[in-house]
C-alpha cells in the first residue's frame, strides 16, 4: 500500500471501527424487516457455513459438517460449536446425524426452518441494503463497487490457513 504507515494505520482503526456495528446494524435491521427471531450472530455464523457446504453439494442429502470441522472453518473453540449446535437443535435449526458406520461421530444439517430464514433474511438484507443504496450520491454507490474486491482480498488476507 501506498502511503506512510500512520495513514494506514488509520485506516485499518476506522475499518476496525465500522465493520462490526455495520454488520450488527445490518444483522438488526434485516431481522426488524422480515419479523426474523433473534439468532445470535455466532448461530447465524453456524448457518452461513453449513449452507456454503450444501451449496457446494447440492442435492437431496446434501452433506454436514462435522462439529470439528464447523469449529476450525469458523475459528471457534470445539465446545463453543458444541454449545452453538446443541442451542440450534433445540430452536429446530440444525439437526445432527450419525455418520454411516459410524456410532459415534455427527455430521450437523441445516433443517428446512433455517434455510427459510436464511433466504428470508438474505432477502431482507438485500432490500434493507438496496433501499439504503438509493438514498446515496451515485459516486458512493460506485465507490462501494469499486471497495467489494479489495474488501474480498482483505478478508482472504485475514483469514488464517486451515489447520492440517
Amino acid at each position: 500500500m501506498t502511503g506512510t504507515g500512520d495513514e494506514t494505520a488509520r485506516i485499518a482503526r476506522r475499518l476496525s471501527d465500522r465493520i462490526g456495528p455495520f454488520r450488527r446494524t445490518l444483522l438488526r435491521t434485516s431481522r426488524a424487516v422480515a419479523d426474523l427471531p433473534d439468532i445470535p450472530d455466532a448461530q447465524v455464523e453456524v448457518l452461513r457455513a453449513l449452507a456454503a457446504g450444501a451449496a457446494a453439494a447440492p442435492g437431496a442429502d446434501a452433506p454436514g459438517a462435522a462439529p470439528s470441522a464447523l469449529a476450525t472453518r469458523l475459528g471457534l473453540a470445539r465446545s463453543t460449536v458444541s454449545n452453538l449446535v446443541s442451542a440450534m437443535e433445540q430452536s429446530g435449526l440444525v439437526e445432527r446425524r450419525l455418520v454411516g458406520g459410524d456410532g459415534r461421530r455427527t455430521s450437523v444439517h441445516l433443517t428446512p426452518l433455517a434455510v427459510d430464514r436464511l433466504r428470508t433474511y438474505d432477502d431482507a438484507a438485500t432490500s434493507v441494503l438496496v433501499d439504503a443504496l438509493g438514498h446515496l450520491s451515485a459516486e458512493d454507490v460506485h465507490a462501494l463497487a469499486a471497495a467489494l474486491p479489495a474488501l474480498e482480498r482483505l478478508h482472504r488476507e485475514i483469514t488464517p490457513p486451515p489447520a492440517p
